[in-house]
């Protein structure tokens, strides 16, 4: 009786865990087709070398002390093949919306076309931003 009650509840609990992350999946995947041929803020992207679009804030503290070191490292790394474009969705909230961002880190990998390809919501290590970047 308890072990069929406990394989029960272990059960319910991978499928709620499965639906949360197909949920956030498909949300990712309709943000991004949401953001396709979307253009405001890149106004300084060079067609040809990927970016990363990054929004954050001054008084974002994950983004101070993780999410910008962990860009700069993916820039030492690239060098002149990667473009980072910041953008302060406190002063530019128009931007936010645009390309909707509800949370700060929230980075955006930029293909050469200028094609959104991935989006990271919260702080993001330096290896997957890297990973991501060549895979684009």
């Amino acid at each position: 009786m308890v072990t069929t009650e406990l394989l029960t509840r272990a059960f319910m609990a991978v499928a709620i865990a499965g639906v949360g992350a197909g949920v956030y999946g498909l949300a990712n995947h309709l943000i991004l087709a949401r953001a396709k041929k979307k253009y405001e803020g890149l106004e300084n992207f060079t067609l040809g070398i990927p970016a990363i679009l990054y929004f954050t804030t001054p008084t974002c503290g994950p983004c101070k002390i993780v999410q910008r070191p962990a860009i700069q490292t993916v820039k030492q790394i690239l060098g002149d093949r990667l473009q980072v474009i910041e953008i302060d969705a406190s002063v530019r909230t128009d931007l936010a919306d645009y390309w909707g961002v509800l949370s700060v880190p929230t980075t955006f990998i930029i293909d050469k076309k200028g094609e959104p390809r991935h989006i990271n919501h919260g702080v993001t290590r330096a290896e997957k931003l890297l990973q991501q970047v060549q895979n684009v």
